[in-house]
């Protein structure tokens, strides 16, 4: 098999084992935030594996599939507003070389993603909270989470690479 066929059948599968991951966390509510994360490891794969471009090929098919298929609209757009593009970034920006700068411009991008996802979501995200004091508490109880999660995504990144990935 050539490689470019190769590559456009790993980033279809990988944007099928996405979609699926998407539609069992729409199913699951208590599951939604983590299983949603879990999609976004399809897209890291296609870049490790296939590189950048078919790593944005793996979000955008899984984010168009996920508004056709997914039943809760909610699960898809968190997918589409953050955990699904992030692997692209945070690989663009691990590719500086200074740590402070990368994590500076990643707690950006959360926050971004964070405000944007509240406000087209307040009603049913974060509603109850509508004093601002507790939406800034959120917001930095986020930013811990989210730097705990970068941390965790970077380690499974490294075991992939290291311990099941034949391209060393």
């Amino acid at each position: 098999m050539n490689k470019k066929t190769r590559n456009l059948t790993l980033c279809a599968l990988l944007s099928s084992m996405s979609v699926i991951s998407l539609y069992v966390a729409s199913l699951w509510p208590t599951g939604q935030i983590g299983l949603t994360a879990v999609a976004a490891l399809f897209v890291t794969g296609a870049i490790i594996e296939s590189g950048l471009l078919f790593g944005v090929y793996t979000y955008i098919i899984s984010s168009f599939l996920a508004v056709l298929i997914v039943p809760n609209r909610l699960t898809a757009f968190l997918f589409i507003l953050f955990f699904g593009y992030y692997p692209i970034l945070k690989s663009l920006i691990e590719q500086l070389k200074h740590k402070v700068l990368q994590v500076i411009i990643k707690l950006l991008v959360f926050n971004v993603s964070f405000i944007i996802i509240q406000l087209l979501f307040s009603e049913i995200f974060l509603a109850a909270f509508s004093i601002e004091i507790h939406i800034l508490l959120i917001l930095l109880l986020g930013n811990i989470v989210f730097l705990l999660y970068d941390y965790g995504f970077s380690k499974i990144i490294w075991l992939y690479i290291n311990r099941i990935s034949k391209r060393k």
